[in-house]
This record gives C-alpha cells, sequence and structure tokens, in this order.
C-alpha cells in the first residue's frame, strides 16, 4: 500500500514513513492510492471479531510495512475492556424512532478523539523503538485532541509533545486535562488567538521542511492519516452493531468541526461500508453546511470565529476537507493544490457550485448538512434528558439536532457521541439544571497545579520554544 499527496507531489510512501512526516512536503495531505474493497464475505466475517480484532483487520488493509502479529498486538493492547470500560469499546444506545448513539467517549479523556490517539500513542512507540529514533509531536487543539494526545503520549519512551491550544477558549475542564499533567515530555502552549491560529502555526512549521527534519517534527492532528484510518474502525463496528445483515443501510451524524472524523465516515463508506448518507452537523461556525447546501468554501478570520458552548468545533478553517476534495475532483491534486495551495491564501475562498462535481458531494458521496445553535443545543440536551434519561454533551447535541432533519424510514441513524457531559458541565447546568456526573479520576481536576506558557500566535515563538526545549 502506497500513499500519495493530495496536491499532485511525485513521492509515494509507506505507511511507516507518513506516521511519522505529518504533511506531505508540497503541504498536500496523505492518503491511499485507492481504497481497498470490502465484500459481503468478508463484512459477515467482521461481524464476528471484537473490536481489537476488527481494527486490526482494517488496519492490516492500509498498513503492510508493520508485521501482521506486531500489529495484531498494538491493536490488542490498545482497544481493552479496561482503558474504554466496556466489552464492545463502542457500544450503542438507541434513543428513538431509529436514532442511535455510538459512545466514543469512554476512554482516558472522555472524549472520541482517544479512540485514535491510544494507538497512534502505540503506534509512535513501536516505530520509533524500530528506528533508534524520538519524534517531537507538535499539534493544535480546540479542546479535545490536546488532552487525547498528551494522555496517550504520556511518558512514552522517544516522544514528545508541544500542544498549541487557542488561550481562554477551552472549556475549565477541558484546560485542567490538559495543563495539570506533569510529565516531563508534555508542553503545553497556549495561544493568543483563536484554534485558526494554532492549525496556521502547525502546519507553518510542518511546510518549514529544513525545519522539520532537523527536530523531527510529526503530528497528531487529524491531518495524520494514521489517526484518521483509526477512526474508520467505529463506522463499522457501529454498522454492525445497528445492522443484522449487509443488505441494511445507515446513515451516520457527525458534529464536525476539522473534517477528521466524517473523513473517516467517507473512507469507511469509499471502502463498501453500506452507508446512505453523512450527515455533517457544524455548530455557528458553518463553513461546512455552507460548502454542502452551497458549494463555495469560505474560511473566516479570528474575528469572524464565533466562541460557542460547543468549543471543540469553533473551527472555520477545515484541514481535514481536503482530503475529501481531492476524491470529489477527480483525485486531481493539481486542481487540490491550485485550490488549497493558492487560491484559499489569496482569497480566503473558493465557489465550486458550477463544477458538475459538486452535485456528486450527496448524490454520489451522501454528504447533507445542517447547523445548530446555542438556543438548539440547550433544547436538544433537555429534550434527549427529559425523553430519555440521557444526557449528553454540547457537541453530541449538534448532533442530534441535525440528525433529526435528514431521518428516513427504514434507515438507521447513528449519532456518534463525541465526549462526555462533564466536559461541558456549564452548558448543561443551564440546560438542565444540575451538575453532570464526574468520574472519580476527575475530582479536583480543575485545582490542580498547571504546566503551561502563554504565546503570543507567531510561528517563531513557536519554533523557538522548540528549540530551547530540545537543546
Amino acid at each position: 500500500m502506497k500513499y500519495l499527496s493530495t496536491r499532485g507531489h511525485a513521492d509515494r510512501k509507506r505507511f511507516c514513513e507518513i506516521l511519522l512526516e505529518g504533511l506531505a512536503p508540497d503541504g498536500g495531505l496523505y492518503l491511499p492510492e485507492s481504497y481497498p474493497q470490502v465484500d459481503d464475505a468478508t463484512l459477515n466475517k467482521w461481524r464476528q471479531l471484537s473490536y481489537a480484532d476488527l481494527a486490526f483487520e482494517i488496519l492490516s488493509l492500509y498498513i503492510d510495512d508493520i508485521p501482521a502479529d506486531d500489529l495484531r498486538a498494538l491493536c490488542r493492547k490498545t482497544y481493552t475492556e479496561a482503558v474504554f470500560g466496556t466489552k464492545e469499546i463502542v457500544p450503542l444506545k438507541t434513543l428513538e424512532n431509529g436514532i442511535h448513539l455510538e459512545a466514543l467517549s469512554n476512554g482516558p479523556t472522555l472524549a472520541f478523539k482517544d479512540m485514535a490517539m491510544q494507538l497512534l500513542g502505540n503506534l509512535f512507540e513501536y516505530e520509533l523503538a524500530r528506528r533508534g529514533e524520538q519524534l517531537n509531536i507538535l499539534g493544535a487543539t480546540s479542546g479535545d485532541t490536546g488532552s487525547a494526545a498528551e494522555y496517550a503520549m504520556r511518558g512514552k519512551q522517544g516522544v514528545r509533545v508541544f500542544m498549541t491550544s487557542p488561550h481562554g477558549r477551552m472549556s475549565p475542564f477541558q484546560q485542567a486535562q490538559m495543563f495539570g499533567l506533569q510529565d516531563a515530555n508534555i508542553h503545553n502552549l497556549a495561544v493568543k488567538g483563536v484554534f485558526d491560529d494554532c492549525q496556521d502555526i502547525v502546519k507553518a512549521v510542518s511546510n518549514d521542511l529544513d525545519f522539520k527534519r532537523q527536530y523531527k517534527i510529526g503530528t497528531v492532528n487529524s491531518i495524520n492519516w494514521a489517526r484518521l484510518v483509526a477512526q474508520v474502525v467505529y463506522y463499522f463496528a457501529g454498522y454492525f452493531q445497528a445492522t443484522k445483515s449487509n443488505t441494511e443501510r445507515v446513515s451516520f451524524a457527525v458534529p464536525s468541526g476539522n473534517f477528521g472524523n466524517v473523513c473517516a465516515g467517507h473512507v469507511a463508506r469509499m471502502m463498501g461500508l453500506p452507508i446512505e448518507r453523512l450527515v455533517v452537523a457544524t455548530n455557528e461556525n458553518d463553513v461546512l453546511d455552507e460548502f454542502f447546501r452551497t458549494g463555495v468554501y469560505r474560511v473566516r478570520g479570528s474575528a469572524d470565529t464565533h466562541e460557542t458552548s460547543s468549543p471543540s468545533m469553533d473551527i472555520s478553517k477545515a484541514s481535514n476537507f481536503e482530503r475529501f476534495v481531492f476524491d470529489l475532483l477527480g483525485r486531481d491534486g493539481a486542481k487540490v493544490k491550485a485550490l488549497f495551495g493558492e487560491q484559499l491564501g489569496k482569497t480566503g475562498r473558493f465557489d465550486l457550485s458550477a463544477d458538475p462535481a459538486f452535485a456528486q458531494a450527496r448524490s454520489r458521496y451522501g454528504f447533507v448538512s445542517g447547523k445548530s445553535t446555542h438556543a438548539n443545543r440547550l433544547a436538544t440536551i433537555r429534550d434527549t434528558w427529559e425523553r430519555f434519561g440521557v444526557m449528553i454533551d454540547t457537541h453530541t447535541a449538534d448532533g442530534v439536532k441535525v440528525a433529526r432533519e435528514y431521518l428516513q424510514p427504514g434507515v438507521p441513524m447513528i449519532v456518534l457521541e463525541t465526549a462526555l457531559p462533564i466536559k461541558f458541565a456549564a452548558t448543561i447546568v443551564e440546560a438542565l439544571g444540575r451538575e453532570p456526573e464526574r468520574p472519580a479520576r476527575f475530582e479536583g481536576i480543575e485545582q490542580l497545579p498547571k504546566r503551561v506558557a502563554v504565546i503570543a500566535a507567531d510561528v517563531q515563538v513557536v519554533k523557538d520554544y522548540i528549540v530551547k526545549v530540545c537543546g
């Protein structure tokens, strides 16, 4: 299996090369040269498997430079009941009228990012030990990626983490999860700006090839293909729980800011998983909803990025979106480079509304979208609690609200739960008048001493910090 850049770079790489690399040399994102196809017999075989063994089967289609026994062991080490709380790992819970919640938030940091990040930590440690190398991970988080990465990498041999986050824009619980870690290999950088400033810094450092090579810079954001392919697994697991045979189709509703989570659904669908619709649910930062409605992709500046009660989606530049556009435009790297590498930088937008390919976003690829506001979130949290006794977080509420707009008779709708309510307690109290449950291991987390440096939104400041730490 070889991987190519969405922007047409001539190189073809193996999995373990791109695992440690992040962005391609031309600034593009890696995708497999083709998507492996899964037939009916394979789906039937996979229905019977544990989550860890299902992960191995799917990942082994994309990873052929790690011995099969080692890869299976890594999957079984990662996906355990001890780490994720249940034997199913991602149990399905039915709400009403064919709507189900897929629980992705039972891992160490109570957010869906753990599903991929726990595997990524084990993959990094394995590959770095095999090479006798070290890696400096530079990441950007709007809330959940950071803590998931840090909990996955803390204490790992050969790995340092430098995590940027928007200063003052995460929930107190999210901040405490990250900044309370005292591990020597974890470094938190609170950037005076919004998430997109953090993401721009990560991309700028990754695009400085000399610096990247000298300081062995890697990424854990979903621009890293390894993280995205790990997320493909729970689409298959959710499908198997919601259906009895492969003749049935399901839809997935996915709260989405950076397009990584739903892009994994796109990959699963391209492999042959019987997905009817992929429902993209945004908050007030509706850059993705605007595209799927109009064909116009228009990034927002910091001043136009709203601070909302579903803060992990306060994103106006969806870095993973490039992967889908690459497929939408017939895998034309030159076109994608012109749009993302040139036009976006100059005008902040591109318009595919007149391109015949745009109609295929819905008809061929199954994408539809919708938007949810703070008032919608409060109403959905309240309704879900009062009718079903189920407490959901703000991002999952965005997903449930938009999912209801696209229900089809006889087609189960699976909403991907993205975090536990405790991470966004203030809004839960506003909606329900009561505090959400807090796992015992997180009692008093907000009072822990914090390790964090507040810095300017400046690429050079981040580079200087990395140089100082690495010596």
